[in-house]
């Protein structure tokens, strides 16, 4: 398969969305999960405001919680309403390699245009073992474009910067979701410009003014809560106005902070579903319906820092609208 997408495809802002769920989403009963006419607006209501590369299914999208057939309906349902106006990386995360590549192959039946990857994670993988993974996952699959899915919460340990440059030698590996942290400027060091380094979207201005050429992208997970302080975030840092990138940003940190417990983002990574949940709750753009099971509960002053963070993203993102920032 020839690779149609490689890392200069990635720039802007690339957008992780959730999965709409059904009323009865919460039960063990329930059969097919995804609300599927939600998904459809969600997603065009997206790309109409600007986000054109979606990536599906890890935390916030409930990658543990889908069955397979969801898995495989939620991207079709993507696909479909994209209809070539921009791309989907669909979420393929399992316990192994085997049923990843398994998986894989049915999210890109159903439309996907690559691939968004964490690794199994029952046991943590050292640096040798998730080469081998994701070099597995190419040989499969060759030419398909993977996203590195990087969170050492999920996954029991941060892909180190050796990894990050062996990684960069496999021609289908062209992004990874990173967390951020102190290691991020060597990580996109050393991956010499073959494989792009996305940051957070608060981190974006640090890091591309640091590095211009390079920091040309970043991931987000607010743009189902309204897409406009993202875009303008993106013009400016392309404008490389970087006062007016880190004003901006930290408009939007004040807008994420309640979502942290304490401010602690290992406490967030706990609850982050259902805490997801209540942002799009607050934020109102959404009809996300309940948590999925086993992922269903959460300390109440979770769910209204979840709620109070889609409040403050929904007020800052009519105040881009109206010209106030």
């Amino acid at each position: 398969m020839a690779q149609r997408v490689g890392v200069a495809e990635m720039v802007g802002v690339l957008g992780m969305v959730p999965t709409p769920s059904t009323p009865d989403a919460d039960q063990w009963s329930c059969t097919q999960s995804v609300a599927l006419d939600e998904t459809a607006a969600m997603v065009e209501r997206i790309v109409t405001g600007g986000v054109r590369i979606l990536l599906t299914n890890g935390s916030l999208g409930e990658g543990a919680t889908l069955t397979a057939e969801e898995h495989r309906l939620f991207t079709a349902c993507i696909a479909d309403t994209l209809r070539g106006r921009g791309l989907v990386f669909a979420g393929a995360t399992t316990l192994n390699t085997r049923d990843t590549i398994t998986r894989g192959r049915a999210a890109l039946d159903a439309g996907a245009d690559g691939l968004f990857l964490g690794r199994p994670m029952w046991m943590a993988l050292d640096g040798q073992a998730i080469v081998r993974f994701y070099r597995d996952i190419a040989d499969a699959l060759p030419g398909v474009p993977i996203i590195v899915y990087d969170n050492q919460f999920a996954f029991k340990g941060k892909i180190d910067t050796a990894t990050y440059a062996a990684l960069a030698a496999i021609p289908e590996v062209i992004a990874t979701k990173h967390i951020g942290g102190p290691s991020i400027a060597a990580d996109l060091t050393a991956v010499a410009g073959r494989l792009r380094v996305l940051p957070l979207d608060t981190q974006w201005p640090a890091l591309a003014e640091q590095f211009p050429a390079e920091a040309l992208g970043c991931w987000s997970g607010n743009v189902a809560d309204g897409t406009e302080p993202l875009i303008q975030l993106a013009g400016l840092v392309q404008a490389q106005d970087w006062p007016a990138a880190r004003a901006l940003a930290e408009r939007m940190l004040w807008a994420q902070a309640p979502m942290f417990p304490d401010g602690r983002l290992e406490v967030f990574v706990e609850y982050n579903i259902p805490i997801a949940h209540a942002r799009l709750a607050g934020s109102g753009l959404v009809r996300s319906g309940p948590p999925r099971p086993p992922y269903t509960v959460c300390p109440p002053a979770y769910w209204e820092g979840g709620l109070e963070t889609g409040r403050r993203w929904a007020a800052l993102a009519a105040a881009v609208r109206d010209g106030q920032t």
